[in-house]
């Protein structure tokens, strides 16, 4: 088992969000192209990072100073919440009102506004649980 958002970890979440197709799928239909990065509250830098072209994930692994289009933080103590327990779009109301889940970069608003992104962001933290993490 690799930690959370490892080089190794992010490879694995990369294939479970390809072959879920509530994501690839759903957000090739809106030709969503994207560098999301993934790490924790308070550190200067994310951890991991997925680059996603047309729906699919095309490269995962470490946060290499690569410009994004997405930096999402929260505690390890949340993400673990979410990964186990999953998160519905109240949840990730409250947490982003509450300032637990933080986007560095990136507009909430807007892609909560549009469920072509929105269902598919929800799904993620599906795809994430189902990687084993030390």
């Amino acid at each position: 088992m690799a930690a959370l958002f490892s080089e190794d970890w992010m490879v694995d979440f990369g294939n479970a969000w390809n072959e879920d197709p509530g994501l690839g799928d759903a957000l090739a239909k809106i030709g969503f192209n994207s560098a999301i990065a993934y790490g924790f509250d308070g550190e200067a830098a994310p951890h991991g990072v997925i680059v996603v072209e047309n729906g699919y994930v095309v490269h995962a692994g470490s946060y290499e100073n690569q410009p994004l289009n997405w930096d999402l933080r929260a505690s390890p103590a949340d993400w673990e919440k979410w990964l186990t327990k999953g998160v519905g779009m109240m949840a990730l109301g409250i947490a982003y009102a509450g300032g637990k889940m933080k986007f560095k970069v990136g507009d909430y608003g807007a892609m909560i506004k549009n469920p072509a992104m929105a269902g598919p962001f929800i799904k993620s933290f599906s795809a994430m649980g189902t990687v084993p993490r030390s």
